[in-house]
């Protein structure tokens, strides 16, 4: 490798974690592209309504990575860095399908109809692929790596242990599914709010399936706690799933 990892950067002497920038990063970038779809989209929902929405996402998202995350490893302490800990325990998860409550919720409330997902799909997109390309340089830093491997594909990343590189097939799926649902998008035939359910559906399903590389601990019913969501997404969303199949 041409690095080591986990990776550390230094300016000055000091050190830099890159993943969290790399976070905090991938929200700027994909909210100016989202706000360049929308300038350059005809949107159905007024501006006081799609900031409404957004509220809405981001409140679900915050409550649903943290929620989710906990699941992941429910082991909590009283004490003050017990608490601050359980604050920055997050996943995109979570984040995803609570920002989609937290949509739905806010629709509800002000009295709107129309699909609104659409134009979040492409950003989001950017900003995980951003936000993994963090994990990864992580290394085992992060709960995004995979369990012991003897393939070709075994990277040591920074236990001594080659493992499954999860944060870098999870790179190569987005680039997939970012060209896949560009192109379907730039079609226009497909009707509003599938280009987004169409999103959840692939991106769940491919987690689910990475979840079994993941070295987890806690299961309930021989799945993770992601795995039950990703199951519980695709209740939600079983008429779409079904019309994928056909369409495909």
């Amino acid at each position: 490798m041409f690095i080591s990892l986990p990776f550390e950067a230094k300016i000055f002497g000091v050190h830099i974690n890159v993943h969290l920038v790399l976070e905090y990063l991938a929200f700027f970038v994909a909210f100016r592209y989202y706000l360049y779809l929308r300038k350059n989209t005809r949107d159905a929902i007024n501006t006081n309504n799609r900031l409404s929405i957004i509220l809405g996402a981001a409140i679900g998202a915050f409550i649903g990575s943290r929620l989710v995350g906990f699941l992941e490893n429910p082991v909590f302490n009283t004490s003050l860095r017990g608490f601050i800990d359980l604050l920055n325990t997050k996943t995109i998860m979570g984040g995803l399908f609570g920002g989609l409550l937290g949509v739905e919720t806010a629709k509800k409330i002000i009295g709107e109809k129309k699909s609104s997902g659409d134009l979040f799909v492409l950003p989001i997109i950017l900003g995980i692929f951003m936000g993994r390309i963090g994990c990864f340089l992580a290394g085992v830093n992060e709960f995004t790596y995979g369990i012991e491997t003897t393939s070709f594909v075994g990277m040591d990343l920074g236990d001594g242990i080659m493992r499954h590189p999860l944060a870098l097939y999870e790179l190569l799926f987005l680039i997939i599914i970012f060209i896949l649902l560009y192109r379907l998008r730039k079609s226009g035939k497909l009707r509003d709010g599938i280009l987004f359910q169409y999103f959840m559906l692939l991106y769940f399903g491919f987690r689910f399936f990475m979840e079994f590389l993941k070295p987890n601990i806690f299961f309930t019913f021989g799945l993770s706690s992601i795995q039950i969501l990703c199951i519980i997404c695709f209740i939600y969303y079983r008429k779409t799933l079904k019309t994928f199949f056909y369409a495909y």
